[in-house]
């Protein structure tokens, strides 16, 4: 089985430098020929997808951006998903790509561009609907999980130390494999007006996320969770015989490991408390509206301005910089790291979220402080500049961070050098991929990373939606 850091080197012609609209004669001429999966052989189809790409593809003017979208967009449709119906409920399993397994942060996010569609296709609502309920069948499996088998078969990551399930991929704890579930959930619920998910099942799952996160602010001692990992690579595994390095009890929640399934640092992971207070104000709401349940409403909203307030009071510092920003990690201590890394959630990324609002002055300091030299993992080369981080190593950038850029961005300039960087380093696949080379975009890991596809097919979008002269 594939490890998330597997590599894969392509030899071909580089295309990094290229400007949006110029190639070569040769490569001008060459037909951008789909690269999905024949008809038969994808794994799911809507007819409101379908007209999307023919509608955006339509209004691209440059092939190659159009053949991107029309690759990218469905990818998690095409190739990453088991749809049925089991106990006369749906059911979806969804797996990363080239990983026969499913995150839960990755299957809300390869999912979550088709939402605003599930309105006018009950076959694709019914599709999310099922991503829904397999995610609340798995938070009850175990809570601190980060990924799943679709059934009890077992993993290559059996015999780290901790307490691993059979149903188990992977049991990284990271606060945010609990946050993109409920993000998915309410926002299907608001877009749809469908609030039947919301059954004895899910509601079990809300409230032990909820006590997970409690426990995790670390009050009462350290907790049950531990890992440890048998490997020579330090950020996965753990340290202090598993329970990561020690925070003081302030009110914020432990992430022992990143987004990117890297350890953290200092376990106060400040984009991912962001996040749950986003999730926690989210359940409070479905709570009350749709549970007729006061008491874990008003339970969830506590939890999320206690989170709140520790944010305001321990994530923040003055830069010698760039004034007021964001640290990526806090201690409790006073001790502050300062960076970001390309995985969701991310600081770059508190707007897409709705953590912060785009124009926030401590948003924008933070915003310049990771999109320069004074982040660790921001790099610049010959073939684009972005943010990568340690789980892939030093000089790759990350498509991701590239999209992510773009989607935070309301400057056309800046989305459109951003396009013409995710356009040029594709290395001739017709897919984005996990990173590249910062010098070389043929050398880059995973060819199929359906997270980044369906992200990608999400900014075009976008775009087309609020830019459409960009395109």
């Amino acid at each position: 089985m594939l490890s998330r850091r597997n590599f894969i080197k392509i030899n071909g012609v580089t295309t990094a430098g290229l400007s949006l609209g110029i190639r070569p004669d040769w490569f001008t001429t060459m037909a951008f020929e789909s690269k999905r999966p024949p008809v038969n052989a994808r794994k799911f189809t809507s007819q409101a997808v379908e007209a999307t790409i023919k509608n955006v593809k339509a209004a691209i003017k440059d092939p190659e951006l159009a053949w991107l979208f029309e690759n990218c967009y469905p990818n998690t449709l095409d190739t990453t998903v088991n749809y049925s119906v089991k106990n006369g409920r749906p059911d979806t399993f969804v797996i990363t790509g080239d990983i026969n397994a499913m995150w839960m942060r990755d299957s809300s996010a390869q999912v979550w561009p088709y939402l605003p569609l599930i309105k006018e296709n009950v076959k694709l609502k019914d599709f999310v609907k099922g991503v829904i309920n397999r995610q609340a069948a798995c938070v009850l499996v175990d809570p601190y999980a980060n990924a799943f088998n679709a059934g009890p078969t077992g993993s290559e990551w059996d015999s780290d130390r901790t307490a691993m399930k059979p149903e188990l991929h992977e049991r990284k704890w990271e606060v945010d494999s609990l946050c993109y579930p409920v993000r998915l959930a309410y926002n299907y619920w608001k877009i749809s007006g469908d609030s039947s998910f919301f059954d004895e099942t899910w509601q079990m799952a809300g409230k032990l996320i909820v006590a997970t996160f409690k426990e995790q602010q670390r009050k009462n001692g350290q907790g049950p969770y531990h890992f440890q990992r048998r490997t020579e690579v330090a950020s996965d595994t753990a340290p202090n015989g598993g329970y990561g390095n020690p925070v003081k009890p302030v009110g914020l929640i432990c992430s022992i490991f990143r987004p990117s399934d890297d350890a953290t640092i200092f376990p106060f992971l400040v984009p991912s408390n962001y996040f749950a207070v986003i999730s926690l104000n989210q359940m409070s709401e479905m709570y009350r509206v749709i549970g007729k349940d006061t008491a874990t409403a008003d339970v969830c909203k506590a939890l999320a301005d206690e989170v709140n307030g520790a944010l305001q009071k321990y994530a923040t510092a003055q830069h010698p910089l760039f004034g007021k920003v964001l640290a990526y990690e806090v201690d409790g201590y006073g001790n502050q790291s300062f960076m970001d890394d390309a995985n969701v959630p991310s600081l770059l990324a508190l707007p897409y979220l709705d953590a912060l609002p785009q124009n926030n002055e401590i948003y924008q300091n933070t915003r310049r402080m990771v999109l320069s030299d004074a982040n660790p993992y921001f790099f610049k080369g010959k073939a684009a500049e972005g943010i990568g981080g340690p789980h892939v190593g030093l000089n790759y950038i990350w498509p991701m961070s590239i999209i992510m850029r773009a989607l935070t961005s309301s400057d056309k300039n800046e989305i459109t050098k951003c396009l013409h960087w995710l356009k040029s380093t594709h290395a001739g696949t017709g897919f984005m991929h996990e990173s590249f080379n910062k010098d070389d975009a043929n050398d880059f890991t995973r060819k199929w990373f359906a997270w980044a596809n369906t992200l990608f097919g999400e900014l075009i979008i976008k775009v087309h939606k609020y830019h459409p002269e960009i395109l």
